[in-house]
């Protein structure tokens, strides 16, 4: 098996809710070859920058505030974020594949490649589906897409929820290398030979990532049909060209992503999570989580990056009350803008 079937990359989750005010700086980008069905589920593409985005909404029915499931990579696809779709008994949730990969255009172009211009999708997903409040929450890459845009104050986000987080590219290189010093030996060799000489196709090398894979990313045997199903259409030119070769090679444009200072700009209800094995660390998630004040932190045991397939039922139920006290910010919970309470408690 190559290291393109087995890659995982850096994913990511989101949750938005919007107030009708909200994205009135673009106007609603074009829906193209929409298909509804009577389950409540519509799918279809939306016209971007560098082409056509693939969406997936499903309980469109629901009142309760959409959930915006936003997926890992650079490169990867919606499909392993599949669990999510039980949180439809309440809610809309919606998947999209970003461009470059998946069921989306495809541009060879990397001047589409760019943090900004997955912002950009993130504002066309919402205004064509016509998303007021909405929750955000991203997952691995997913987590550096979601906070960017959460820092970029737009309306009726109610909240954000950080799962298997990379807010600083530097500390999550060193938490991998603390994680490849667990494997054997000689994996721990090949890995060390391979950033040596810049080839990363060889066999031995190849062994060892599928054991980090393994101890660090998804730790079910056989992984999940939908994490299979993201990794058959992956966009491997996108990750290359923003992450690197491979999960512990970052030599992409992201090398230089570093966010932990701006936390405390966000003044929002906010979840970190990650698994005890997490490549994202719980001592790196932590210190994350301690950097936004009245944020919640919850490690899954026995877990690692793929937390929410590992242990989708306690996932789920954590995300849901999650999402239910944030829908309440008035009740219990402390906002906070640079130590100044913005929404006071009242009972």
């Amino acid at each position: 098996m190559t290291f393109k079937h087995f890659l995982l990359g850096i994913f990511v989750l989101a949750t938005l809710t919007a107030p009708a005010r909200a994205m009135e700086t673009l106007s609603a980008p074009a829906r193209v070859m929409e298909t509804i069905s009577p389950e409540g589920v519509q799918e279809g593409f939306i016209q971007v920058n560098g082409g056509r985005i693939w969406y997936r909404a499903v309980g469109t029915h629901r009142t309760g505030t959409p959930l915006l499931a936003l997926h890992g990579g650079p490169g990867g696809t919606h499909d392993y974020l599949e669990p999510l779709e039980e949180m439809a008994d309440e809610r809309m949730v919606v998947f999209f594949d970003q461009i470059g990969s998946g069921k989306s255009d495809i541009p060879d172009d990397p001047a589409f490649w760019t943090i900004e211009n997955y912002l950009q999708e993130i504002t066309a997903v919402r205004q064509a589906l016509n998303l007021g409040r909405v929750h955000v929450l991203g997952h691995s890459w997913g987590s550096m897409l979601a906070l960017d845009y959460a820092l970029g104050k737009p309306a009726g986000v109610v909240s954000l929820t950080l799962s298997g987080p990379i807010l600083s590219a530097s500390r999550f290189i060193q938490d991998v290398e603390r994680c490849v010093k667990q494997l054997p030996p000689s994996a721990q060799r090949a890995i060390k030979d391979s950033k040596e000489s810049g080839e990363y196709g060889g066999q031995e090398y190849q062994d060892a990532l599928n054991l980090f894979y393994m101890h660090n990313v998804c730790r079910l045997y056989p992984w999940p049909r939908s994490l299979n199903r993201s990794m058959q259409s992956f966009g491997m030119q996108v990750y290359e060209y923003m992450w690197g070769p491979s999960e512990l090679s970052l030599t992409g444009t992201l090398k230089d992503f570093e966010r932990v200072d701006r936390l405390k700009e966000l003044a929002l209800p906010a979840l970190f999570t990650c698994g005890r094995f997490d490549q994202a660390t719980p001592a790196s998630t932590a210190f994350y989580q301690s950097q936004l004040a009245g944020s919640e932190l919850v490690v899954f045991e026995n877990a690692a990056h793929e937390h929410h397939l590992e242990k989708k039922e306690e996932y789920l139920r954590t995300l849901r009350a999650f999402l239910s006290k944030a829908e309440k910010p008035y009740d219990g919970i402390m906002l906070t803008r640079n130590g100044q309470v913005v929404c006071p408690k009242t009972k």
